[in-house]
């Protein structure tokens, strides 16, 4: 994948992560998966206190990147709210309750890719692995 497209999609996950803190989720991540699957690029879990902030979070991050053009092409999970999937083709975000993010656990299952530090964490946006 041209370089180009790889840094859309890292600027989609950035911004996908802010607007998530915006709304007061915990547990951002932001991780790098180019050429480990091929179905993202980056994948942005986060984690919400209960249904209806799980809720809300999801609804911010599609609010405020359709403000700028940018819209998943799928949403799942609502209104049951427990895990929220948001595909933005190159960015998949999954916006979770505590409980079910400990049973998917897609943290542990990527814990030897790349992250990036969301907007706002001491090491604004630089990558770490982890």
């Amino acid at each position: 994948m041209p370089s180009s497209d790889v840094e859309k999609s890292k600027a989609i996950a950035l911004a996908v992560a802010a607007a998530g803190l915006d709304k007061k989720a915990t547990q951002v991540e932001i991780i790098n998966v180019v050429g480990k699957v091929d179905y993202a690029d980056f994948l942005v879990l986060m984690t919400g206190q209960s249904d209806r902030h799980v809720t809300s979070i999801a609804q911010g991050v599609d609010s405020q990147l359709g403000e700028t053009g940018v819209r998943p092409i799928s949403v799942e999970g609502l209104p049951a709210a427990d895990w929220v999937l948001l595909d933005f083709v190159d960015v998949v975000v999954h916006v979770f309750q505590k409980d079910a993010r400990a049973v998917y656990d897609l943290d542990g299952l990527w814990m030897d890719a790349e992250r990036l530090s969301p907007p706002g964490s001491q090491s604004d946006a630089t990558e770490t692995s982890g």
